[in-house]
């Protein structure tokens, strides 16, 4: 459905060519098979903006071939006739790393070899594998912490440039096909899913299926790798580096997603979200098995001190560092703290229960138990849980429970006593945060409960959000919650590079200052039904809930 708010677009205008350009003298034959269609339109449009000529056909003048790998290229071109050419035949990456460095690589490391066991999909460390995301396995983290709860955060957008913002979409686009292509390396589902849908007209179902696609399954053959770039996302987010800590975290699903054991840098060098620093400690961990930069941290008495306090709940790191220079240095010394607020200390308390992850099953369980207390209070409530239960993880840090009721009113008021409800039959055991704004109308009508569970016949807390949307934003909220970060990240920039705003509650034309520059988001929301709508009208290739472990 078309949105509510108008929004004037703009025309597009092909750039020039420049005969002078970057692939200047070029003539090149794109093999398609194996491609997004989308993809394909991008590639075409600056090999010819910049010079190159693009032929339908194979023949004696071109002079380059680009494939994805060597089984769609011999689909066009026989084996023979290839060897006979003088074209040079690459990978599309080429292409990639080219335009990223505003100059032509060298091809050496991007050839696409016929020679057999070299470049064919059983070869063991071929690059054509390097290239083949597949789908994948618990990572065994959610995002982190402070990045995941702060919904869709609005920081880092102003300083990125449009070029940015198409480049993260046009990342995406390219993940988006490899991923929906499909694989056999899905775990099955030993049991039906259970789902929640709001259908077109309005009214909620239950969607019952054992799909297997609802999971999120890679081979995960580098643990040795991905386990060390965990430790790192935690220490970095307990120092407030944000921006380190995002940077390893963008890096484990692309590393957990390869379908061979990583033995050379070299394999790996050529994939988004690694550059030249996370080579550098791939290819230290590939030789020595460790990691020299995790050893320092682990060894810094500050470092070390500030990540743990940084693991409690409700300590950020500038609290973790206060703790650190009045004197203390482990759990028990916080215990006598008297500036810790009640929900920290509750964090303290429950500080290893809140580690242990919880398994699908019992997360299931307990969306089933959610459901139907909120279906006896409200009758015809949405109920949810999102987060990386909704992305097909096998285990959670923690559940995230996105509400809201198809009329778009009976919402209001139903989260006290959905908490009561919860607390009456010892499923909600300690309070961290509790707001009420649907009755009022602040903060978008939103309600909040953050709080500590506990699974039925056991005592160990688990951390739980009760988030309840309006209607009418419930899709921002959806998206919000169920992640992962990578995914909000960009759906923000690409906003940000329309003129607007992006977060939980909406979508917002963003005002613009005395100077010209934008500024805050707008007062009123573009209304949308379904999460597909938003990808859709920001021009954001739609994603299942179990593509979007980026």
């Amino acid at each position: 459905m078309a949105p509510r708010a108008t929004v004037k677009k703009k025309t597009t205008k092909s750039a020039p060519t420049d005969p002078q350009g970057m692939f200047s003298g070029m003539v090149a034959f794109l093999i398609e098979i194996g491609v997004q269609s989308r993809r394909l339109q991008i590639w075409k449009q600056k090999l010819i903006q910049m010079g190159a000529t693009i032929e339908d056909s194979f023949s004696k003048k071109v002079t380059h071939v680009f494939a994805m790998n060597v089984d769609s290229l011999l689909q066009k071109i026989d084996r023979e006739r290839l060897t006979r050419s003088k074209s040079k035949v690459l990978f599309y990456q080429w292409i990639e790393d080219s335009l990223r460095e505003g100059k032509k690589v060298p091809e050496e490391s991007y050839i696409l070899s016929l020679v057999p066991g070299v470049g064919d999909e059983g070869s063991k460390v071929s690059v054509s594998n390097s290239h083949r995301p597949v789908n994948e396995i618990d990572s065994g983290a959610d995002e982190p912490g402070t990045l995941k709860k702060s919904r869709i955060s609005l920081e880092d957008s102003r300083h990125t440039s449009s070029e940015d913002n198409a480049k993260l979409v046009e990342e995406a686009v390219y993940e988006s096909s490899e991923t929906a292509g499909g694989s056999d390396y899905a775990l099955r589902s030993q049991s039906p899913e259970v789902t929640s849908s709001m259908t077109s007209d309005g009214q909620n179902k239950t969607i019952v299926t054992s799909d297997s696609k609802l999971l999120y399954s890679p081979p995960d053959l580098n643990r040795n790798i991905t386990e060390i770039f965990r430790k790192l996302i935690d220490i970095y987010r307990a120092l407030g580096d944000d921006r380190r800590s995002f940077s390893y975290y963008k890096a484990i699903p692309v590393i957990e997603k390869l379908p061979f054991k990583i033995e050379s840098v070299d394999q790996v060098k050529h994939l988004p979200g690694i550059g030249k620093s996370m080579q550098d400690h791939i290819q230290e961990i590939v030789t020595t098995g460790k990691l020299s930069k995790l050893e320092h941290f682990e060894n810094d008495e500050k470092v070390k001190t500030i990540s743990l306090f940084g693991e409690i709940w409700g300590v950020g790191p500038a609290t973790a560092l206060k703790l650190y220079e009045k004197g203390h240095r482990t759990l028990d010394d916080l215990k006598s703290e008297e500036s810790l607020t009640n929900s920290q200390r509750l964090g303290l308390k429950y500080f290893n229960d809140i580690k242990i992850r919880i398994p699908r099953q019992e997360v299931q369980e307990m969306e089933r138990l959610l459901q139907k207390v909120g279906e006896d209070i409200l009758p015809g409530v949405v109920i949810v849980c999102g987060g990386s239960y909704r992305r097909g993880k096998a285990s959670c840090g923690d559940m995230d429970i996105v509400i809201t009721h198809p009329d778009g009113k009976s919402h209001k008021g139903f989260l006290p006593k959905f908490v009561k409800r919860l607390k009456d039959i010892n499923f909600l055991r300690e309070d961290l945060v509790f707001s009420i704004h649907s009755e009022e109308g602040t903060d978008s009508g939103v309600d909040t409960y953050f709080g500590l569970c506990t699974y039925r016949g056991r005592e160990v807390r688990h951390r739980i959000d009760l988030k309840v949307y309006p209607r009418d934003i419930y899709a921002f909220g959806l998206i919000a919650w169920t992640g992962n970060d990578v995914l909000n990240r960009r759906l923000r920039l690409l906003a940000e590079s329309k003129g607007f705003r992006l977060d939980d509650t909406g979508l917002f034309p963003a005002t613009q200052s005395s100077s010209g520059k934008r500024g805050s988001k707008g007062s009123a929301s573009l209304k949308f039904d379904t999460e597909k709508e938003v990808f859709d009208f920001l021009g954001f290739p739609w994603f299942e809930p179990n593509e979007r472990n980026l």
